[in-house]
């Protein structure tokens, strides 16, 4: 679109085509086009890349190998489940977890993830909101007894150990014609990620997922790549914009069984990676391993993160570090998950300042919480999409589903953000996040910008404390860079004041190792403050 903006709402540009086709199809069409192309590289811990040259012991599957292995497993997973049945997936990052993925959708079930770090009581909320048949799970996951955990949150469930897939498809390599699957249909049910309070359950369609990962690749570039990624496949990063986005653009996706900064590097150098991605915690880890050892980067062309805010600091940080241009998404898991990215050719200030521009076939509106009419340009409101991508529902939730996809199609995020004449996205914070204080809006994500200018700060965290007088004050908790020596409470107040009106500075400061993080790498702020409040934070 070339024309300039008069108010803040950004509509569709029809001129790519959705794709009118499942998750089952796009492989399919994958392993017509590219059949011996490599699709899927297996790294773990026990085939860990060696800088030495030495043998590794990795699966590798080609295009036609893993449509193979998919459409059995799809046979096999049909003399047990119907089409329409929901059955939850609970692994790490293992290929296993891929060929379920399209096993499940050439049979026509809905796939339910769930993070492999739940606990008891988590999994069985997603087992049982879901009314899934099955469980298919991991024996263990970084110590964890994930058999024990399954069988006291699932025990009427039919459970399958994901270890016995591919033992168990051997003998499902021909047979009956699979069924017929709508891209209308729903693929999966993906949890939220629980920032505000109990996850719940959005159902996602076929066409949405994969018209959404193409048009993600095609605006970072991605085609032919070799995209190396921790991303869980859980989440909507790992097993759309990952999976899905190779798939579409004929890439090559190397998946690591878990994130570890060495292993990250490592992988990316041996496999001569060209497209790695990851959250800004992640990347924060990387490049403190970066620093510390000597890993020829050189492959690389481009690197995206999402999740939350990347601020211009880290932005320039990734680029100098890792030798890359570095891009942007943003979206959430109710819209597939990805409304607005900036692009390879975007200028530095659009890649570090926004979100860049939505994509195509979605409209995007910036309105007042309360209202429906678009903002002036500039002025910050909640961030609306209407689409092909929005949910079809939060599964057995029709009051929250009502409050959050409205009547007439729009979506509402939560987010809050504004838009300027060319249609680039601000991301200002979350409408549960803003403080109130005196009765003035402040947003966190401009205080983390400037703190994050700060030398010794790798990442930042700012949100609102009650107070009697004030309703509430700012507060921030920081992560220090390694061997740093800690400023004063006085020094980042006067730091914030040279970059931001004084009410706008932090008037408690307190400092951690990790932050509580939702499974998508977001801060949980609400946690924070709940920890601030019982003096279980600690200050600077």
């Amino acid at each position: 679109m070339t024309w300039g903006l008069t108010s803040s709402y950004y509509p569709a540009d029809t001129s790519p085509a959705l794709w009118e086709m499942t998750t089952g199809d796009a492989l399919r069409r994958a392993a017509d086009r590219a059949g011996d192309m490599c699709a899927l590289v297996e790294v773990s811990p026990d085939n860990a890349p060696s800088l030495s040259g030495a043998a590794t012991t990795d699966r590798r599957w080609t295009y036609r190998e893993l449509l193979a292995d998919a459409e059995a497993c799809a046979r096999w997973l049909l003399t047990r489940f119907a089409p329409g049945d929901h059955i939850c997936l609970w692994a790490p990052n293992v290929p296993e977890w891929i060929i379920v993925q399209y096993g499940a959708a050439l049979a026509g079930l809905v796939l339910v993830t769930a993070n492999p770090s739940l606990r008891i009581e988590e999994l069985g909320h997603v087992v049982g909101h879901s009314n899934a048949k099955a469980l298919i799970h991991a024996a263990e996951f970084r110590g964890t007894d994930m058999d024990a955990i399954a069988r006291a949150a699932a025990p009427a469930l039919d459970r399958i150990g994901i270890e016995e897939v591919t033992s168990a498809i051997t003998h499902y390599r021909s047979g009956a014609p699979l069924p017929g699957v709508s891209p209308h249909s729903p693929a999966q049910m993906q949890f939220t990620s629980g920032t505000t309070g109990r996850p719940k359950g959005a159902l996602l369609a076929h066409r949405a997922l994969v018209t959404n990962a193409a048009f993600v690749a095609a605006r970072i570039g991605q085609s032919g790549d070799t995209v190396v990624t921790p991303m869980p496949l859980f989440h909507t990063a790992g097993s759309v914009l990952n999976a899905l986005g190779a798939v579409t653009s004929l890439s090559t996706l190397v998946l690591p069984v878990m994130f570890d900064p060495v292993l990250m590097l490592r992988t990316i150098e041996r496999e001569k990676a060209t497209v790695t991605s990851g959250v800004p915690t992640m990347l924060s880890a990387m490049i403190a391993e970066i620093d510390r050892g000597d890993y020829d980067l050189s492959s690389l062309r481009l690197l995206y993160s999402g999740g939350a805010p990347v601020a211009p600091e880290l932005l320039a940080r990734v680029e100098q570090r890792f030798g890359c241009r570095m891009m942007s998404v943003y979206g959430q898991t109710e819209l597939s998950p990805i409304v607005c990215a900036t692009g390879y050719d975007d200028t530095p200030d659009d890649r570090a300042g926004t979100a860049g521009r939505p994509l195509p076939q979605v409209e995007v509106r910036i309105v007042r919480p309360d209202t429906e009419e678009p903002l002036p340009l500039s002025e910050q409101g909640e961030i609306q999409a209407r689409g092909y991508q929005t949910m079809i529902a939060y599964h057995d939730q029709e009051a929250e589903t009502a409050r959050t996809l409205l009547a007439n199609g729009w979506l509402r995020t939560g987010d809050l953000g504004d838009m300027d004449a060319r249609g680039y996205v601000r991301v200002t914070g979350r409408l549960s996040d803003m403080i109130i204080r005196g009765g003035e809006n402040i947003y966190p994500a401009e205080i983390e910008a400037a703190l994050l200018r700060h030398l010794s700060i790798a990442e930042a965290a700012v949100f609102g404390v009650p107070h009697p007088t004030w309703g509430e004050t700012v507060a921030a908790c920081l992560r220090f860079a390694d061997g740093v020596a800690l400023p004063t409470p006085d020094a980042l107040k006067d730091h914030c004041r040279s970059l931001l009106s004084p009410q706008k500075t932090p008037a408690d400061w307190f400092v951690v190792k990790d932050f509580p993080l939702t499974a998508s790498g977001k801060v949980q702020k609400f946690r924070l403050s709940e920890l601030a409040l019982e003096g279980r934070l600690t200050s600077l």
